[in-house]
């Protein structure tokens, strides 16, 4: 089965993507590229268990000194970094594809979660953060009494 990316708007999406390929095509360079911090933004997934919420970030290129993540309003997740622009001394670039620059995500969570024990870590240039249910967010089961 081959893998394909979710289309939330259909069509229209994908119009989107052959014209932004012929701009890059066009020019050289990604159009995105145009706009540093769009370009910067890290791609994320996002998923949930019944106990916790995961977010992982493609942050390839950073040290754990660029990163900055954030609980705020008990479900809002901030990550922000910076993705240093290569030095390149003597030459010219053919094809820059890579974004750099500052970059902030804020996601809003679907639930409170436990701010004070949110894990994070950093593997291979992947963030990975794992956020607990808050226990009022937490799902109880309500027992049901005869008449």
């Amino acid at each position: 089965m081959l893998a394909t990316r979710w289309q939330p708007f259909g069509a229209l999406w994908g119009d989107m993507d052959r014209f932004r390929e012929e701009m890059d095509r066009l020019f050289g360079r990604p159009v995105m590229a145009a706009d540093p911090e769009l370009a910067a933004s890290p791609p994320m997934n996002v998923w949930e268990d019944e106990q916790k919420l995961y977010v992982e970030v493609e942050v390839p290129g950073l040290k754990l000194e660029d990163l900055r993540i954030e609980i705020t309003e008990g479900n809002v997740l901030t990550i922000q970094g910076e993705r240093k622009a290569p030095e390149v001394a003597k030459g010219a670039w053919h094809r820059q594809e890579r974004g750099f620059g500052k970059f902030a995500r804020a996601l809003e969570l679907p639930y409170p979660v436990e701010a004070e024990k949110v894990e994070a870590k950093f593997v291979n240039g992947v963030l990975f953060v794992s956020l607990p249910r808050a226990e009022a967010a937490k799902p109880r089961r309500i027992p049901v009494k005869g008449a």
